[in-house]
């Protein structure tokens, strides 16, 4: 995915993810990117998925099918994880948040089908019941520096009591006329961001009073500017079925327990980290020019060894284009490769992630 900075028209433009509509933009990228690092910005994620499981043994069946310790949550609390193949390839990487009577999994829009096929295979219904609640629930994303004191005046929730949060933690039983709602702390891009888990029919009204506090709607495109600079991997586009879970830097990204017990998946998982490595390395790619890099790029080292590839680009307000990309293990963050797509040519260096802002 390559996403432009500069782009204004006069009406919100949309796409379909994975059968689900996002929107693109409210008009003017750049006004949206500029709102994230300066005010908050607001993103409708409500397309993403969610799963809602029950049951007594429901946090101790989820353990023994992802990469985290569900058992360790307490409810209000939450994690980062991964479903994985046998193989320890992603399925697809999940938000869990404990709740008093059932864990809400929360999943990027490509994978919330593979997600639900493995619990449909691996978890029997009698046992821990689940289903499908992402059209029972929106989600709205705030995040920049701004974002707490919006969701207080709005919420009636102390800004203190939202800013000492844990990452994914959360606070069930606030309510938007009538209509309750939970507040959950991400780290998605690297700024301080909140989701908000509401009643689709509240969902107006919560976003409006968002906007009336000085919340800017942003869209598909400034997040993915965001998403990039913080070097967090989408899947679908820079992981996979094909992809092993530290490729995408998920044990740096605090989804992957070393110490809980079996696991689907866990013997390719604990075998590179305990005895050997993985072949390639997300990156991120410094580019040095005006145009963000063409998708599925190669990246070539100086002998002409293909070494990587590019999974999306950006244009960054902050650092021009930039780049993530799967690259070999053996090169070397600061290394300077060529990369080559659409018939040109350009060079990018290679640097770890995040990337400094």
């Amino acid at each position: 995915m390559s996403i432009p900075l500069v782009l204004r028209t006069a009406s919100p433009a949309e796409a379909d993810v994975a059968g689900r509509p996002m929107v693109l933009h409210y008009g003017d990228v750049a006004a949206e990117y500029a709102s994230l690092r300066t005010g908050a910005m607001l993103v409708d994620r409500s397309a993403r998925g969610r799963v809602r499981i029950e049951g007594p043994k429901r946090s101790e069946i989820l353990t023994g099918l992802v990469t985290n310790d569900v058992n360790a949550l307490a409810p209000g609390h939450g994690q980062y994880a991964a479903a994985l193949t046998p193989k320890g390839k992603v399925v697809s990487d999940l938000r869990i948040y404990a709740k008093a009577d059932h864990l809400l999994v929360d999943t990027p829009p490509r994978s919330s089908l593979r997600w639900r096929e493995m619990l449909r295979k691996y978890v029997n219904p009698r046992i821990a019941p689940h289903r499908d609640v992402s059209d029972e629930l929106r989600d709205i994303g705030v995040f920049g520096p701004r974002a707490r004191r919006l969701i207080s005046a709005v919420s009636g929730v102390d800004s203190e009591v939202l800013g000492a949060l844990p990452a994914y933690s959360h606070l069930p039983g606030h309510t938007i006329s009538g209509g309750e709602i939970t507040i959950a702390r991400v780290p998605d891009l690297e700024i301080e961001g909140f989701e908000i888990f509401v009643d689709p029919a509240h969902f107006d009204e919560l976003w409006d009073g968002l906007v009336s506090e000085g919340a800017c709607p942003g869209g598909l495109m400034a997040w993915e500017i965001a998403r990039i600079e913080a070097g967090r991997p989408e899947w679908g586009i820079e992981m996979d079925d094909t992809t092993i879970a530290q490729e995408a830097n998920l044990d740096e990204l605090h989804a992957i327990s070393y110490t809980k017990g079996c696991y689907v998946g866990q013997e390719v998982v604990a075998r590179v980290h305990f005895r050997g490595h993985v072949n390639k390395l997300l990156r991120g790619l410094l580019c040095g020019q005006n145009e963000p890099l063409p998708e599925k790029a190669i990246l070539v080292d100086d002998q002409g060894k293909t070494v990587g590839d590019v999974r999306s680009s950006a244009l960054s307000p902050r650092l021009g284009s930039i780049a993530l990309g799967m690259v070999r293990r053996e090169v070397e963050p600061g290394t300077t490769l060529k990369v080559q797509g659409d018939g040109a040519e350009g060079r990018a260096d290679v640097t770890r992630l995040p990337f400094p802002l």
